[in-house]
């Protein structure tokens, strides 16, 4: 039997700063909320538009990227898999969540308050992506 496959793609923009944390381990993890908006016809026939709130994840040189370079209402294109986790809140009730881990994110659009086109070449989870992204100019 084959494997299975579980590939997210997006587009939207940030509904938070991204929040960088650090693992006790030393990695870097980035969340942020990102809406995807799209606009479509009703049963009536008239446009509307329909807003989907995903939790974004990022590990590593990629994490700390995201964390440096991005705010709130930046547009960005992301690549990841599904995941849904299980923990406990502080009154020990039992919460799920289902997020995107991102192997790859596109800056898209300008960044706020700069000249000129936004960032076209992707932060990925290989090693030598992370190499190219720590060594390129940021064009804002």
């Amino acid at each position: 039997m084959a494997a299975g496959l579980v590939k997210v793609q997006l587009i939207g923009n940030l509904g938070n700063d991204p929040e960088v944390r650090v693992t006790q381990g030393g990695t870097a993890v980035a969340n942020m909320r990102v809406a995807c908006t799209e606009r479509a016809k009703d049963k009536d026939g008239n446009w509307g538009d329909r807003t989907e709130w995903v939790n974004l994840v990022c590990f590593g040189k990629m994490a700390e990227q995201v964390g440096q370079y991005l705010q709130k209402g930046r547009q960005i294109y992301a690549e990841g898999r599904l995941q849904t986790r299980e923990w406990k809140d502080k009154d020990n009730n039992k919460r799920t969540t289902t997020e995107v881990i991102a192997s790859q994110v596109l800056f898209l659009g300008r960044a706020p308050d700069a000249p000129g086109v936004g960032m076209a070449k992707p932060f990925d989870g290989d090693a030598e992506a992370a190499k190219d992204a720590q060594m390129m100019d940021i064009p804002f």
